[in-house]
């Protein structure tokens, strides 16, 4: 039987310090304690920056702008494929509520990759430490 192909989008929100929000995934789900990028999965006709903020109002009240498209993975878990694009976004309103995360954390792009990472966020967690220099993503 073939596997269950997932859409996805994540969000790589910088604050004023260009720190990035990164969010812990709950026990009991797949990739448990895992941490990601916020994001979801895209609806039938969403498109990808649609299903974005969608997800980040639905998971952490926010209201956000979406910046430049950072990549896109796919990646082969036990449970589907996982088609993950990332984009850079800045929060326009609204105060982080932790509605589907246990946690979340501001870090600095430089020491990113010291958080154990679901798998199909680290390619772009390689995009952004080599980007950490220049602000090229900026919204």
């Amino acid at each position: 039987m073939a596997k269950k192909y997932i859409r996805v989008v994540g969000a790589v929100i910088e604050d004023d310090n260009n720190f990035i929000l990164c969010a812990q995934r709950p026990e009991g789900k797949n990739l448990a304690l895992k941490w990601e990028f916020p994001g979801g999965k895209i609806e039938e006709g969403e498109t990808p920056a649609e299903a974005l903020k969608r997800e980040l109002m639905e998971e952490m009240t926010l209201d956000i702008s979406i910046g430049e498209k950072i990549t896109t993975t796919e990646y082969e878990y036990d449970f589907g494929i996982v088609e993950l694009t990332t984009y850079y976004a800045k929060i326009l309103a609204g105060e982080i509520q932790l509605l589907e995360h246990i946690q979340m954390k501001w870090v600095n792009p430089l020491e990113i990759e010291k958080l154990d990472w679901a798998p199909a966020d680290i390619p772009a967690i390689e995009i952004i430490k080599r980007k950490s220099g220049n602000r090229l993503g900026k919204c």
